[in-house]
């Protein structure tokens, strides 16, 4: 199977899996919804994915390792990610 996710920095076979889950199956997917609420939206499936999930799929929209985020930007996506308890359902 090609998967394009896995294909991406940062994504492998379970955060792919995780993302195909929640009805992301391409990079024009995770671009569309952004790295917070493909995050939100795989922690509000059950899946016990971390913050680094959340860095990995950023830093895959950029094309970029996650460790090397400023942390600048970490620190925006988890203002992003406290504005709306991980709760409350993404529409969309």
């Amino acid at each position: 199977m090609n998967d394009e996710l896995q294909h991406l920095k940062n994504l492998g076979k379970t955060s792919a899996q995780w993302l195909h889950a929640v009805g992301i199956h391409s990079l024009s997917d995770l671009r569309r919804l952004g790295a917070v609420s493909a995050y939100r939206a795989v922690r509000l499936r059950g899946f016990r994915a971390s913050k680094v999930l959340l860095y990995a799929i950023e830093g895959a929209l950029l094309d970029m390792h996650w460790n090397d985020l400023p942390s600048e930007r970490k620190q925006a996506l988890l203002q992003q990610l406290n504005a709306k308890p991980l709760n409350q359902k993404i529409i969309g």
